[in-house]
């Protein structure tokens, strides 16, 4: 018997809980909507306006923004991993060119991107 180290993974699937009617497929390009709402919002103010990669879709899950005011959250809203380049989000950032940043974030936050840019590093679908 092989031991766990050595194992053959298992892909593990792209979407994590069902994501019925999802508008953005893994590979798409997406910015972040450079918007800035009263109250409590989950994706940080650094990372609007940035553009990345979508590397996974999570599934759909209850809206944390309306959740953190009582309300039930519902409709459920997608919530995909996007991966960024770190000197793209940090454009002084010392490191290697290749670091990454991935952050999970709701649709309603993302528009398409316009116009090629560098990409985010290869996406992961498994």
């Amino acid at each position: 018997m092989r031991s766990k180290r050595t194992r053959t993974r298992k892909a593990l699937p792209s979407t994590y809980t069902p994501a019925p009617g999802h508008r953005f497929n893994v590979g798409d390009r997406v910015v972040i909507k450079r918007a800035f709402p009263p109250g409590h919002r989950r994706t940080p103010c650094y990372i609007r306006g940035k553009e990345g990669v979508i590397e996974r879709i999570c599934g759909a899950f209850p809206n944390p923004e309306e959740l953190a005011y009582g309300f039930d959250g519902e409709p459920a809203k997608v919530l995909y991993r996007v991966r960024f380049n770190q000197k793209h989000v940090w454009p002084d950032y010392q490191g290697p060119a290749r670091d990454l940043i991935e952050m999970e974030i709701f649709e309603h936050w993302l528009a398409p991107a316009s116009g090629r840019a560098q990409t985010a590093g290869p996406t992961q679908s498994g």
